[in-house]
């Protein structure tokens, strides 16, 4: 049995993606029967799951762009087509890589070399990763490519299960391919350039066992709890598919008017990527020389993942000669903050409801300002409206 044929650019690859997201354990216990060819397992699932990140992020770049302390960076048509291929196929090398080093470490681990089980552990495993990496459509939406370790989940739930490895051996195991998957990642995007790199237990053989233990992440501060990571799971097994506001109705959460700024300019738009779709509204605002953006973003239908940040407990913060850069959890919310006090500029960020993403960033403002405008939008009118 191959990789969800027969039609594995369709139904049965969307329905593979669910199941191994929502249901881990008997999902990976039907992969374990399956013997898919290498050129299967790669055209039926892995190239076309990797080109979801590719994608969205020259989307991403090319419409919206990212910047800091106002500005703005945009990539053009050329420089988006060359970044995404390359990204690309360097992502469809790193599946192989791993599978290989995971092939390798079996023996060390108790378990049995198997090429072909090995591929489909790093090809599965990846499966968050690349549908993570969605949140790329909306630069400002970045820091959700945490959810992206749900992959580690997945990873810590297979090994054992394909490459017939003890159960007391599955952390060691997890943990040695971790390292070297984020070895690689490292490499990847250093060849991209980037300039930073955001990169599990259930049923089966695992059935009814409590899963403990964190895994460090490198740089800053930070680590994954295995624990939240599988209560996360189970919490998002049953979760209904949501629609995406619709940017009109967004709009409302943009008052007329933040402490003494005036809005001049409201808008509304969607994106979508691989059937998942994501809706914004912004306004722009001005206050004499100075000027404000606000901007609400519902992810929809990958909020019921973004829940899996929970299990990420990070923090990190850079000091410059004249600004500072954060990234935490207050209240409960993960936030992004980063401001220039020479030059009066900067961009506040919050996490809604693990749906919502309220972003605020201006020029001759102060943090405080940037802050409440995003408390303007009503924080816990989107916290409800998650829920409902």
């Amino acid at each position: 049995m191959s990789v969800v044929e027969p039609g594995s650019a369709g139904a049965g690859l969307v329905q593979r993606v669910k199941d191994i997201l929502l249901k881990p354990g008997p999902t990976w216990d039907a992969i374990d029967g399956e013997r898919p060819t290498v050129a299967s397992l790669y055209t039926g699932y892995i190239m076309p799951l990797a080109a979801i990140p590719a994608i969205a992020q020259a989307i991403g770049m090319t419409v919206f762009g990212a910047g800091a302390f106002g500005i703005v960076l945009k990539w053009s048509p050329v420089t988006a087509v060359v970044q995404a291929v390359l990204m690309y196929g360097l992502s469809l090398a790193m599946v192989y890589v791993l599978a290989l080093i995971i092939d390798g470490l079996a023996p060390s681990f108790g378990g049995a070399k198997d090429q072909n089980q090995a591929l489909k552990v790093a090809a599965y495993s990846y499966t968050a990763a690349w549908v993570a990496g969605i949140f790329s459509i909306f630069p400002a939406l970045l820091i959700l490519g945490l959810v992206g370790l749900y992959s580690l989940f997945l990873l810590y739930l297979g090994l054992p299960k394909l490459m017939k490895a003890p159960q007391d051996k599955a952390l060691p195991y997890t943990g040695v391919v971790i390292l070297v998957a984020l070895v690689i990642s490292i490499i990847v995007a250093m060849v991209l350039g980037s300039v930073a790199t955001l990169t599990g237990a259930g049923r089966g053989m695992m059935d009814g066992a409590q899963v403990s233990g964190t895994v460090k992440l490198p740089g800053g501060e930070g680590s994954v709890d295995l624990g939240k990571l599988q209560a996360a799971a189970k919490a998002i097994e049953n979760s209904e598919a949501v629609t995406a506001t619709d940017p009109d109705s967004l709009k409302a959460y943009l008052p007329a008017s933040i402490a003494g700024f005036t809005r001049t300019e409201v808008s509304g738009s969607t994106a979508s990527a691989a059937g998942i779709e994501g809706s914004q509204a912004e306004a722009q605002y001005t206050r004499g020389e100075s000027n404000l953006k606000l901007k609400v973003t519902d992810i929809g239908q990958a909020g019921a993942l973004a829940s899996i940040a929970g299990a990420v407990n990070m923090t990190s913060s850079k000091e410059t000669a004249t600004g500072y850069e954060k990234t935490g959890v207050v209240n409960g919310r993960m936030t992004q903050e980063s401001y220039d006090r020479q030059a009066r500029s900067g961009e506040y960020s919050v996490l809604v409801g693990e749906r919502f993403m309220v972003e605020a960033s201006g020029n001759g403002v102060t943090m405080d300002e940037l802050k409440a405008a995003v408390d303007a939008v009503g924080i816990s009118r989107l916290e409800a409206a998650a829920k409902g």
